[in-house]
């Protein structure tokens, strides 16, 4: 295994968000390499712990090794942060007081070629986050009908030429099966306009996107876990997640504000009826956005925002 380098983006916003108790238990759902949890354990005191969650087989084992000197503190479980039910149950604790995410692909998943994230290098078509998986990215790109790749491209990729590209990659596959990263990405820049080429940043990043997401269930999984780990949280726990791109984004503030204000009652009722109680509220009004220093230190940290919710207080509550 290369070396597992990942820069902890949004680092110190995000332990300010959670507003650490040292005696507090805390749960990383994207652990990587451990840079964040890190950052958490040393607010903790002898009696605080960290559950580490995720489920890429290398971020296991680079946390391990980055977390040695707090080990008393962690514990950490492959899996993924839709199961954190499970293993919350599985080790025996019930509410914790702040769960945080820091969404997407890691660094090193992106430098490490052979993982097959990148469109800038030449490596097997695989994208998996858990290898695990028995799908790869190459049996989406060459199983999927022209419609199922054109709807993937246009919701998870945004791209304005997903039907362009869809065709093209029908057309290729025909002749021969689709292997490589850079051979998907030199159909998809065939499918763009040259003057768009030029002057529109790299013409695969998008579809690259797309299928990362599809092939990991990445919105499908934040979608669902957001209101149970909302349920996870002590009274004035918080859920810190970090996200990097719109569609993230969306459904994060969505969530949040409905966690926050669950009434679906008409707006002329002059008494809710509907029985939905708020579960807590809306710390960041406004995303926190990286400082001048951490851009100009880590380009990607470049469309990183925070959202936080608090688990509202007891007074607050339904009893």
């Amino acid at each position: 295994m290369s070396e597992f380098k990942h820069y902890s983006v949004l680092l110190h916003e995000t332990v300010d968000g959670l507003n650490i108790r040292p005696d507090g238990i805390y749960v990383d759902g994207t652990l990587g390499g451990g840079g964040h949890a890190h950052e958490v354990c040393t607010h903790l005191s002898p009696a605080g712990r960290l559950i580490g969650i995720d489920q890429d087989k290398d971020a296991i084992q680079a946390a391990s090794e980055r977390l040695s000197d707090v080990r008393d503190r962690v514990t950490i479980v492959r899996s993924n942060y839709e199961r954190i039910d499970d293993v919350l149950k599985e080790l025996g604790i019930g509410k914790v007081d702040g769960i945080y995410l820091d969404l997407g692909v890691s660094s090193y998943q992106l430098d490490t070629a052979e993982r097959g994230f990148s469109y800038r290098s030449d490596a097997p078509l695989d994208m998996r986050m858990d290898d695990r998986n028995p799908i790869t990215a190459a049996d989406i790109v060459n199983d999927y009908s022209e419609s199922e790749l054109f709807h993937m491209i246009k919701n998870y990729g945004e791209d304005r030429f997903a039907q362009n590209i869809a065709k093209h990659i029908c057309q290729y596959r025909a002749t021969k099966r689709i292997e490589t990263t850079l051979e998907l990405s030199e159909i998809i820049s065939g499918a763009i306009p040259a003057k768009i080429r030029a002057t529109g940043g790299h013409p695969a990043k998008r579809t690259f996107q797309a299928i990362r997401i599809e092939l990991n269930r990445e919105l499908d999984v934040l979608e669902d876990s957001i209101d149970r780990m909302i349920d996870d949280l002590a009274e004035g726990g918080r859920l810190c997640i970090i996200t990097f791109h719109s569609l993230e984004d969306r459904i994060v503030k969505t969530k949040f504000r409905t966690a926050e204000k669950p009434c679906i009652c008409p707006p002329e009722f002059p008494v809710c009826v509907c029985g939905r109680k708020s579960k807590g509220r809306v710390i960041t009004r406004k995303p926190i956005l990286p400082s001048a220093e951490e851009l100009e230190e880590n380009s990607r940290s470049k469309l990183s925002l925070i959202h936080i919710e608090e688990r509202e207080a007891p007074d607050l509550r339904e009893t």
